[in-house]
């Protein structure tokens, strides 16, 4: 929480005048019979009086406050940490779709339960810069490298299967997280590539991309998602209901445990959800190194809370000052 414009709130030391004034200024009316007036009394709605004013300087404060522009952080972010830069590439192919993953006791396809684990694993690493890349047939880069994963985890969730013609173009998208890694000035950078599938798109092989992570030093790491023998795969039969047909589970290990292999990496078999939270557990644990990057706030207005109000109020105050609590001059 913090004041846009903290130094707006000197107007209030300006409503104690504006109340003084308003006794001053009280108008009355010379009464030739005093003591008539005096033995009718007072009405039940004098002791009300006080109301009005009380209404419109409540509704000053309010609309002070506002001017001062309230406003709620929604998002922060580090300018200076240690951390490693670190590339996700999520395959988001058809066979993604598969429910032999579970989350929270209820059964989700491979996607969400990624979505989940990366959530995770970004709470346990606040100083790292984090990039995403997702891919089918192609690669497509979803989130550059940034601190701000809180905009990441935005743009994850958003990824949803059929985004990407469909195909597995395991070497592109490898190489295109290498190349958003070149920039970086950090000496730490790794890849975590993870797919269900082998590769059958793409124009780049992924040994190929490999052999460039290796000479500029990127570490990949590899990660196969997927029970192992069938898995379920969502279908919708003739009657239109939701049915599940066995897919087999088709995973390049070879190609995946050789990536990790060249370029200093590791190979991992993710079966069900906790040994992928597992994975990126053990992940968790690599190297840190200096870094630096740009701070992303994002702030909530929140005047219009007060300004409302403050013109209900002043609203409030002219109708009773006019008609029930009306003084005559």
């Amino acid at each position: 929480m913090r004041l846009h414009d903290p130094l707006i709130l000197g107007l209030l030391i300006l409503l104690p005048l504006l109340w003084r004034q308003r006794r001053q200024a009280r108008a009355t009316i010379r009464y030739p019979m005093v003591e008539a007036l005096r033995r009718v009394g007072a009405g039940r709605r004098t002791r009300w009086r006080w109301v009005p004013m009380a209404m419109r300087v409540a509704a000053l404060i309010l609309l002070v406050l506002a001017l001062a522009r309230p406003q709620l952080g929604k998002a922060t972010t580090r300018v200076f940490t240690e951390g490693i830069d670190i590339l996700l590439a999520v395959d988001i192919s058809g066979s993604m779709l598969a429910e032999d993953f579970t989350v929270d006791g209820k059964r989700v396809n491979r996607l969400d339960a990624v979505k989940s684990v990366v959530r995770k694993f970004l709470e346990r690493r606040p100083g790292d810069r984090v990039g995403l890349v997702l891919f089918a047939a192609r690669p497509y880069t979803q989130c550059p490298l940034t601190l701000d994963h809180g905009w990441l985890l935005q743009n994850l969730d958003r990824a949803s299967i059929g985004l990407i013609e469909d195909g597995t173009a395991v070497g592109s998208a490898l190489a295109t997280a290498v190349s958003r890694l070149e920039a970086s000035e950090a000496k730490s950078k790794i890849v975590i590539l993870l797919t269900d599938g082998q590769n059958n798109a793409g124009r780049v092989p992924p040994l190929t991309a490999a052999e460039t992570a290796r000479t500029l030093g990127y570490k990949v790491y590899t990660i196969g998602a997927g029970t192992k023998g069938l898995a379920p795969y969502p279908s919708t039969d003739a009657f239109g209901n939701r049915t599940y047909v066995p897919m087999p589970v088709d995973i390049d290990e070879d190609t995946l445990k050789r990536i990790a292999e060249m370029t200093g990496g590791r190979y991992y078999r993710a079966t069900d959800t906790e040994s992928l939270e597992k994975i990126y557990a053990e992940i968790d644990e690599l190297e840190r190194s200096p870094q630096e990057g740009l701070q992303y706030l994002d702030y909530h207005e929140l005047y219009p809370w007060l300004a409302i109000p403050a013109l209900l109020l002043l609203i409030g105050e002219s109708l009773l000052s006019s008609t029930w609590l009306r003084v005559l001059p």
